[in-house]
This record gives C-alpha cells, sequence and structure tokens, in this order.
C-alpha cells in the first residue's frame, strides 16, 4: 500500500476532506466521519506557516477536533507524503460501487433529493454544494424535512425562510469563484394523512422542486394509502414522489415491510400529473421495488434518481439507482435529472 513515500500534493484539508468522503460513502461510523471533518474544519482556520509551524512543533492536536490520527493525515500532508489512512481509505472504499449503471450516471446532471444539517442530515448546505460539484453535477436540490416530521428537525415556515437565504448565498459564492453549479432551493414535503402537503402553500411556491414522501402511518390500510398517495401526487406543488413504498431492506434501522397501495392507480396519477416517481439510491431502501420500477415503466411515468444523501459521501449513490434503471430498461430521457437545468425548472413549475 501507498502512504509512506508517495508524493502527494492535494493539501492537508483535502486529504481529511476526501477521507470523510471515502468513509461516508461506504457508511462507516458517523463518530469516524466526524473527526476527520472536525480537522478539516480547524485545519481551515490557520495560515500556512502556522500549519507549518504546527507541524514542526508537533502541536496539531492542541487544535480542538484535531486527534492523533487526523493529525498524522495533516502532518503528511504538509510534507507533501501520501498520508496512510487516505491510502487506505482509497484502497478499501474507493472503488466502483456497482457493477453497472455508469453510463446512465454520466448522463445524470444532477440530484434532486439531499438533506444537511438544518434537518436530519450531518453536513452544511455549503458542504453538500461543493461536494456535489466535485462530483460533476450541475445542480443539487437541497430537499430538507417539512414541519411535522419532528424526529427529522423538519423546517417550520420561518426556518425554511432562512433557509432559502443561505441558499442565494451559497450560489453567490458559486458564481462569484466561477463555477456553472446551482444549488436549487427544495423540500422534502411530508404527505399527511390526506394527502395534503405539510408546508403553506406560499413557501411552496417559492421552491424550485418539491419532493413528497410519506414517512407516517406507513402500515395503514392499502385504500386509505391509496387515496393520500393520489390526493398528494395530483397536488399542484407536487415534483416527484419519494420513496414509494417506505420499505427498508437493510441498514441500521433494521428491516421495514413495504406500505400497501394501489400501485396502478398511483402510477396512473404520476403519469397524468407528470410527477416524477422517484428511484432511490440509498442502499437500505432501493424503493420501489423492481416490480414496482417496471410497474411504473410500463405506465409511463417519469422517473427521478436521487441520492436522498445526509452526508457528503452520499452524494455518490445515484449509480447504484442508475444501475437499477439500466437493467429495468428506463431510458435516460425519462428520467428528470438528466435533463439541463432551465428544463428540469421549466417541468417543476410549469
Amino acid at each position: 500500500m501507498a502512504g509512506t513515500g508517495a508524493a502527494y500534493d492535494g493539501g492537508p484539508v483535502t486529504a481529511l476532506r476526501r477521507i470523510a468522503f471515502l468513509l461516508e460513502r461506504a457508511r462507516e461510523d458517523t463518530y469516524k466521519v466526524k473527526a476527520f471533518r472536525g480537522a478539516a474544519a480547524a485545519v481551515l482556520t490557520l495560515s500556512a506557516d502556522e500549519l507549518v509551524r504546527a507541524v514542526d512543533e508537533g502541536s496539531l492536536t492542541d487544535l480542538p477536533g484535531v486527534g492523533a490520527s487526523s493529525a498524522k493525515v495533516v502532518a503528511d500532508a504538509v510534507r507533501g507524503v501520501l498520508p496512510e489512512r487516505l491510502a487506505r481509505a482509497e484502497e478499501e472504499h474507493g472503488g466502483p460501487l456497482t457493477g453497472g449503471g455508469q453510463e446512465l450516471r454520466a448522463a445524470l446532471r444532477g440530484d434532486l433529493h439531499s438533506h444537511s444539517d438544518w434537518s436530519d442530515g450531518g453536513s452544511p448546505i455549503e458542504e453538500m454544494a461543493f461536494t456535489a460539484l466535485e462530483l460533476g453535477h450541475d445542480y443539487l436540490v437541497l430537499t430538507d424535512h417539512s414541519p411535522r416530521l419532528k424526529v427529522a428537525r423538519g423546517l417550520s415556515p420561518e426556518r425554511l425562510a432562512r433557509q432559502l437565504d443561505v441558499v442565494d448565498a451559497v450560489n453567490d459564492h458559486l458564481a462569484s469563484g466561477g463555477h456553472d453549479f446551482t444549488l436549487l432551493k427544495g423540500i422534502e414535503v411530508d404527505v399527511l394523512d390526506d394527502g395534503g402537503l405539510d408546508q403553506t402553500d406560499e413557501m411552496l411556491s417559492r421552491l424550485d422542486l418539491r419532493v413528497a414522501s410519506v414517512h407516517s402511518k406507513l402500515a395503514m390500510d392499502a385504500d386509505a394509502m391509496t387515496r393520500r398517495m393520489v390526493a398528494a401526487v395530483r397536488h399542484p406543488r407536487s415534483n416527484v414522489l419519494g420513496h414509494c413504498t417506505g420499505r427498508l431492506v437493510t441498514g441500521g434501522r433494521g428491516t421495514r415491510a413495504e406500505s400497501r397501495f394501489d400501485a396502478a392507480a398511483v402510477f396512473a396519477a404520476c403519469a397524468e400529473e407528470g410527477v416524477a416517481v422517484e428511484i432511490n439510491s440509498r442502499p437500505e431502501r432501493r424503493d420501489p421495488p423492481t416490480r414496482l420500477l417496471e410497474q411504473a415503466r410500463d405506465a409511463g411515468c417519469l422517473f427521478s434518481i436521487d441520492s436522498d444523501a445526509h452526508a457528503p459521501g452520499q452524494l455518490d449513490f445515484p449509480v447504484l439507482g442508475c444501475e437499477r434503471a439500466e437493467a429495468a430498461g428506463i431510458e435516460a430521457e425519462r428520467i428528470v435529472n438528466t435533463w439541463p437545468r432551465e428544463r428540469l425548472l421549466a417541468w417543476a413549475n410549469h
């Protein structure tokens, strides 16, 4: 393994962020990720001279958030040596996530479903945006949760309004740097029991795109769930039907059965209203299941392939959904996040 002699010119912040990204991508423990992201934030405050002096004096661990492991990464990077921890992370977690889906992944222009630390994500808005830019996205839709989902710190109308100002500031910063990337204003809005959407019409109208998802009473009667989902799909502000069955197939939260509903009725409504069915790329969701993915395909639905990222490293997940879409024979033209930004926005706000 490289790491004790190979040259490296990426700098300590880049090395620490890359390690955190790879650990998130592999769904490693959050505390490991936070250690490297916290160290990157601490080191970022130092000038180049201060950083060299701290390395020479062995005082890096005096900085809040910098432990022995991250200090070794910083010291190696400052000296122009590939850090062993980075080399190991690349070897263990840097390879392809799938055996297929690469062609469709290359066609994706962006990601319509992501979360920041304003709700239940783990990183600031700007970190999510910068990572999406680094991954080659043209756009990322920020879709933090709506008020009723209190366990996920859902955003009240007032908090959402403040978040929109932050998004504007991030976009101004990116534009000033010459980047052709846009962080789009969105929401993952909870579908209420009657099919209404859990946010004010005024705030929904201020957004670029809205993902409507069921998060509560997932085991309700099939007829009631069908009425609920169809009503949400027919809401004039709905754009994407998120993780339609709500199932969990693996992961730390355990497994959860699919919600029961009349898929033919729901997908017919999606096709009629031009609402995209989300292919949720989180490994623990794989939602919709293959049989429903194929049913939505045959119903003439549009699709979006989304990461549902709650951390920057998870923004690499869409290739998992791309592999499934390719296997189902879904053409790229039917996947709305292969569209240019202007076309996407026109569709979402017609």
